[in-house]
């Protein structure tokens, strides 16, 4: 079971959530359209033994090819132009992500972006293309036919959602949020009303012991 003696003060944890919030809205290393967040935080504890987020992106279509020789001259890190917007790369270099093999990771720039300075807060954090609400189901349903996949806890609030309009925050589900006014079952019974044949036992019991110690960047096409 998840330590509820452990983690990030209620307050310190929505205080990180609003400035998330706030950068949302700033350019950004690639097309931002959903923020939810899940679980402890959501239901209520406080402390917040870790901080569940979940972000929809998607992916860059079309941007600046032409510099990425520059960028990786200047920084050593490819794909910039490509999966990463140059502008974002130029203004905010500090911010630049790659994998193991020096190609950019753009779910790890828009992190970077949004929470920056949380490297050591449990925070476990979804980076998708897939909506959240396609996507837990198809997580749950992995993780039952034995896949590593990590389900997502399926109680959660969206906060802010771009429809064309460059994005805005839900102050409805803010306001909720901050005074923990959630209503939730358990967690064993919220998985079991996305999928009732699931061994929703074993799902919850994943989610509540998933390591928290520091931050975790999952980047998940589903």
């Amino acid at each position: 079971m998840t330590d509820v003696t452990a983690g990030i003060d209620r307050e310190r944890a929505v205080a990180t959530i609003e400035r998330m919030l706030d950068r949302a809205s700033d350019p950004l290393p690639v097309p931002l359209r959903e923020i939810w967040v899940a679980g402890d935080i959501v239901v209520g504890l406080d402390p917040v033994p870790r901080v569940d987020i979940y972000l929809t992106k998607d992916l860059l279509f079309k941007d600046s090819p032409e510099r990425e020789a520059e960028f990786e001259e200047r920084h050593g890190v490819a794909g910039v132009g490509k999966s990463v917007r140059a502008e974002w790369a130029e203004e905010h270099p500090d911010r630049l992500r790659a994998d193991d093999s020096g190609y950019v990771d753009p779910a790890a720039c828009l992190v970077a972006h949004l929470l920056p300075d949380t490297d050591d807060l449990p925070i476990r954090v979804t980076v998708s293309n897939t909506g959240f609400e396609r996507a837990v189901p198809k997580r749950l349903g992995k993780f039952d036919d034995g896949d590593d996949t990590l389900p997502l806890d399926p109680r959660a609030a969206l906060l802010w959602a771009d429809e064309g309009d460059g994005g805005t925050v839900s102050a409805s589900a803010l306001e909720k949020l901050r005074d923990n006014e959630f209503v939730f079952a358990t967690l064993e019974q919220a998985l079991a009303m996305v999928d009732d044949d699931a061994d929703t036992e074993a799902a919850a019991d994943a989610i509540e012991t998933f390591d928290t110690d520091g931050r975790t960047i999952e980047s998940d096409v589903v």
